[in-house]
């Protein structure tokens, strides 16, 4: 994944509604497009500065093909796009019948629509994870549909001169016998798909599922990118493929102080971007721009750097301020 100037590039999913442990949805208070927008152009600091806008549509069994295809979440998404902002389109994976050849016609379908304003196409959204209905890993033939489906939009991307468009995946945290699920991909798809990747997402929530004294926070950032690299990514043969937090977050709520919340988004981004260049790591992306409802003590609910109204916890100007730091070019 490029980076201006060597430096990292950053995002952040904008809106509101967020994927709790249950395989629902928490969801609060329509997305306000004006104050999403303000919020980029803050956080975003220059016209002109890379900056990636999260996004994610979905594919399932009743997906009509030969039709646009409407982000979900945020809607309208590319509104948002434009002097230097761009999309990172997560194409999820959700057919129950396992319709692999319908998901690569809807990824052919969304390059052409999306391709312009789109800088990382994700194809499937955490597709290790098995267990939760709106994880793409519960649905069947999802490796198959990854490897093709990588394969099938990198193809379409370069027919149409997309040449800036860049192709990945991602998971979650792999250890154990888990860590090999990249190698196994990597096996199923070939030299072909390894050429067809150009990044590798990783969606990380240290110190949210499992606590963490705030001593040990940093060092197991680090730990968690070194073995992600090496064990997971390099034994793939993808040692030097890019890549991208692709979500990260810390909720506040009852026992989660907003300031904490600031310094586990300043503890992390720091030990990210003092690894960048070892680990290859080209982008970060927030979750979430606002809350989904601030009143909720539920910590899906309140994983924002804002609240619901969009009133900024401290933590969105340490977002703010690490990215004019990191992000190249000033």
């Amino acid at each position: 994944m490029p980076a201006e100037r060597n430096g990292l590039v950053f995002g952040i999913y904008p809106g509101g509604a967020a994927g709790d442990d249950s395989g629902g949805l928490a969801t609060g208070a329509p997305d306000d497009p004006h104050r999403i927008s303000a919020a980029l152009d803050r956080l975003q600091g220059r016209s002109g500065r890379p900056f990636l806008v999260r996004a994610y549509v979905s594919f399932t069994d009743a997906t009509p093909l030969g039709e646009p295809h409407p982000t979900a979440t945020p809607a309208d998404a590319a509104r948002y796009t434009g002097d230097g902002r761009a999309l990172d389109l997560v194409a999820q994976y959700q057919s129950a019948s396992g319709n692999v050849t319908g998901y690569c016609a809807f990824l052919r379908e969304l390059v052409a629509q999306y391709g312009a304003v789109t800088s990382t196409l994700q194809v499937t959204e955490e597709p290790n994870m098995t267990d939760q209905p709106t994880l793409d890993g519960y649905y069947p033939a999802v490796a198959e549909a990854l490897v093709a489906g990588v394969s099938a939009a990198k193809a379409h991307a370069r027919r149409l001169g997309h040449d800036h468009l860049r192709i990945g995946f991602n998971t979650t945290p792999l250890f154990g016998p888990a860590t090999s699920f990249v190698a196994e991909l990597t096996r199923r798809g070939g030299p072909g798909f390894v050429a067809d990747l150009d990044y590798v997402g990783l969606d990380f929530f240290p110190d949210v599922f499992r606590p963490l004294a705030a001593a040990e926070l940093p060092g197991a950032v680090e730990g968690l990118l070194g073995h992600h690299r090496d064990a997971v990514l390099g034994s793939a043969g993808l040692g030097d493929v890019p890549l991208h937090v692709t979500e990260h977050g810390w909720p506040t709520g009852p026992g989660r102080p907003p300031a904490r919340q600031a310094e586990v988004v300043d503890t992390v981004i720091r030990v990210i971007a003092a690894n960048a260049s070892r680990l290859r790591i080209g982008g970060y992306t927030h979750f979430t721009l606002r809350d989904a409802d601030s009143a909720n003590p539920d910590p899906f609910h309140q994983f924002g750097l804002t609240a619901d109204d969009y009133s900024p916890k401290p933590a969105f100007d340490t977002y703010r301020v690490l990215i004019d730091e990191f992000s190249g070019g000033h």
